[in-house]
């Protein structure tokens, strides 16, 4: 499969059912039980600032973004980022988090946070958040609790709770 026929677009409402099932292949119901699954649950992602990769019409990968809030600071929550098996260590998930991370800094966003492997998210711009800046809902090893900084200072007002910007108003 050449890397050369997939196309990059914005998620639509046509795409749902093909994300869920790349999500389920790639994480299984313990989805359910993470910390990023349990703060998009309390809004739902944007899909203004999520993204899919297509082949043939099909849904190959995709990534998600949700808006958060945490203390005095706003952000972005990057996640889930999954690729069919078939198509991974092509680079279609290091495109679609540029894509990402373009969309939000064009929206203003101050920053994007995630959950994963600094190893994998590092040459994209992200660092560890400093131990004990931020919690999640549920345990997250801090080891793999990650910003992006978009315009300067963005990171640095997160702090305290990390929550949906929905629930600011409770």
């Amino acid at each position: 499969m050449s890397a050369s026929l997939v196309t990059y677009a914005p998620e639509a409402p046509e795409h749902d059912a093909a994300i869920e099932a790349i999500n389920e292949e790639a994480f299984g119901p313990g989805r359910f039980a993470r910390a990023a699954y349990k703060i998009r649950e309390a809004g739902g992602h944007d899909a203004a600032f999520s993204f899919v990769a297509l082949q043939d019409g099909e849904v190959i990968a995709s990534v998600r973004q949700t808006p958060v809030v945490a203390g005095k600071g706003r952000a972005l929550l990057l996640g889930p980022l999954a690729v069919r098996p078939d198509h991974k260590s092509q680079g279609h998930g290091r495109k679609l988090v540029g894509i990402a991370l373009d969309a939000a800094r064009a929206a203003g966003a101050p920053a994007v946070l995630l959950v994963g492997d600094e190893p994998y998210y590092g040459p994209l711009g992200f660092r560890k958040v400093p131990r004990g800046r931020l919690t999640l809902p549920r345990p997250v090893d801090p080891e793999r609790l990650l910003v992006c900084e978009l315009a300067e200072g963005g990171a640095e007002v997160l702090a305290g709770e990390v929550i949906h910007a929905r629930q600011t108003s409770r």
